[in-house]
């Protein structure tokens, strides 16, 4: 059944990664009637909320700029600041040490969506197909639309095949609490978060590593969120930037003596160790993340086999500024962001890479628009 809407731009998903989207159109002059949002879940940061909430996450790896507004400043320490009433916030942000709680970036969620006209603009559904038809695309049957921004988010859990049928194993990203024994898969930040949830909850911890997990304060280098390094990224050829992507998408924890500090308190007591394989732990944490590939969502598979999309390994080729190239012309335009768009940004699953493409797609429609 068609939208009844006289929107000229949709965005198919309602996640975070759509949500900033959103917010970069309406500061592009867009009403809420002209954009049509996609999704299953009304509360943008519904999933977000669910994961942080399974590993007990407080604080955010991102920064200052970890935020869904159209512009990187003010970020959050600014309004934290205004708040406490305490240049403290913005302090520790010029030296990179500014993290928002969770609860603090709930509330910023929660408080743009109620002033920006999101729920105005909302439709509940799922979107299963995209078609390209003339001057457009076609939307699963609820309506033609000149400009979309796919932004499908994850593709689902990642669970080791050995593990699947095992009744000890939990996904660190459903509700779990922790059994005497345990062990945790996974070298990344919610790995290590669980190490330190389940030694805090008197557990003794085994880690299961394929490698040693890299450590940085972002989950990939700061130099691929600067101009300079980005452009370095675009500069490689196709399969060097796949290989790089790989390099980049390795698991990754904070640096520092938070975290290290409390393993190296267990492993003395001998409550914390690593080990090659799992072993007869009451619990497995599969701490594992997300399978990755546009051939693990349904919609995009169906896209690129349908338009015959150029592909690498597991990503859609896109434009630097994150649209597909052979959908995408003076009047139409398609683009991907959240996860899909590594391609054209190696962050592109936070949120300084939704914005990124957020801008890179209302340049687009301005470009429409002006001829």
């Amino acid at each position: 059944m068609a939208v009844a809407t006289d929107a000229s731009v949709a965005v198919v998903g309602s996640g975070l990664a759509g949500f900033t989207a959103y917010q970069t159109l309406r500061k592009g002059g867009l009403e809420p009637g002209e954009i049509a949002v996609f999704g299953t879940q009304d509360d943008p940061a519904a999933a977000f909320r669910r994961r942080a909430e399974a590993i007990r996450q407080r604080e955010m790896r991102s920064e200052s700029d970890g935020h869904c507004l159209p512009t990187t400043f003010p970020g959050l320490a600014v309004r934290s600041a205004v708040r406490r009433r305490s240049p403290m916030p913005v302090l520790a942000s010029v030296l990179d040490r500014y993290h928002p709680t969770v609860e603090e970036f709930l509330s910023h969620v929660a408080s743009v969506r109620e002033r920006c006209g999101w729920d105005e603009s909302l439709h509940s559904g799922r979107i299963e197909r995209v078609r390209a038809v003339e001057g457009g695309f076609e939307l699963d049957g609820h309506g033609r639309f000149r400009h979309v921004l796919l932004a499908p988010g994850q593709p689902g859990l990642n669970r080791p095949d050995e593990l699947r049928s095992d009744p000890r194993a939990v996904h660190a990203y459903e509700p779990h609490d922790y059994a005497r024994t345990v062990t945790v898969v996974g070298a990344g930040l919610a790995a290590a978060t669980e190490w330190h949830n389940a030694l805090a909850a008197g557990a003794e911890v085994v880690s299961v590593r394929r490698r040693e997990p890299m450590r940085r304060a972002l989950n990939v280098p700061r130099e691929y969120f600067s101009r300079r390094g980005l452009g370095s990224f675009h500069r490689l050829g196709p399969g060097e930037r796949a290989a790089r992507l790989r390099a980049l998408l390795a698991p990754s924890y904070p640096p520092g003596a938070r975290w290290d500090e409390p393993l190296a308190r267990a492993t003395a007591e001998g409550r914390f160790r690593v080990e090659s394989s799992v072993n007869g732990s009451e619990q497995v944490i599969c701490a594992t993340g997300f399978v990755r590939g546009f051939h693990r969502d349904s919609l995009l598979a169906r896209l690129v086999d349908e338009h015959a999309l150029e592909t690498v390994d597991e990503w859609i080729v896109l434009a630097q500024d994150g649209s597909v190239p052979a959908l995408t012309d003076g009047t139409r335009t398609l683009a991907l962001a959240g996860p899909p768009a590594q391609w054209a940004f190696p962050a592109a699953d936070t949120l300084a890479g939704a914005r990124y493409v957020a801008h890179g797609f209302l340049r687009r429609i301005e470009t429409c628009r002006t001829r």
